[in-house]
């Protein structure tokens, strides 16, 4: 499971975030975004070199934004419409921070979660899980996954389109602005995640989709 090491960055995520975001066809406040953490979760990199974090901020305007990230060690070959920006962490050096839709690592770690292959991991203590991320999967294993194509729908989602096993695509939907959600969504798999409203009580919603 993954260290959550209790040191500094600079600039720190959400100061990344926040000058991030406004490029990004899905937001939608009208300038300068204010932003404050409101949940997520980890996944684990089966090699120990990536870190997986899958972030919830909400704007001060009150939208909710899910931006999953990957923290590397060096820079990603090919990944270059995905960076973020680069932060000095205080223990790890200069990391490399990567929107996790185009990171092959995060997206295959994502099937392995959703066909209950890995668990979910608490996004601020090392060694614990997470339940409160559910996951529903309607196919069997999917193996050999190779990333064809990231855009930008129409549906304020980041599609990524994917390859596998067998000739078959499917598309795994992140779902960027998140709205409360009891019903499942439509498609052969989706995860739902936890998050804190602007009035502290918690809310849930659906955060990827795959179709």
């Amino acid at each position: 499971m993954a260290t959550i090491h209790r040191t500094t960055m600079a600039p720190g995520k959400l100061e990344l975030l926040t000058e991030w975001l406004p490029g990004r066809p899905w937001y939608r406040g009208a300038g300068r975004p204010e932003l404050g953490r409101a949940g997520g979760f980890r996944l684990d990199d089966p090699a120990g070199e990536v870190g997986l974090e899958f972030m919830v901020v909400s704007d001060i305007d009150g939208t909710t934004y899910f931006v999953p990230v990957t923290y590397r060690g060096a820079e990603l070959p090919g990944a270059e419409p995905g960076l973020i920006g680069t932060s000095e962490h205080g223990v790890l050096g200069t990391r490399w921070i990567y929107d996790a839709a185009h990171d092959p690592v995060a997206v295959a770690q994502l099937l392995a979660f959703l066909a209950g292959d890995v668990e979910a991991q608490h996004q601020s203590e090392s060694d614990t899980l997470d339940p409160s991320v559910g996951r529903r999967w309607g196919l069997d294993a999917v193996a050999g996954a190779t990333v064809l194509r990231v855009t930008d729908d129409e549906a304020e989602r980041t599609v990524v389109s994917l390859a596998v096993d067998g000739g078959r695509e499917l598309s795994l939907d992140v779902v960027r602005v998140l709205q409360p959600a009891n019903d499942e969504q439509p498609g052969v798999g989706s995860v739902t995640a936890q998050w804190t409203g602007a009035d502290g009580a918690p809310i849930r919603g659906t955060v990827v989709v795959v179709r």
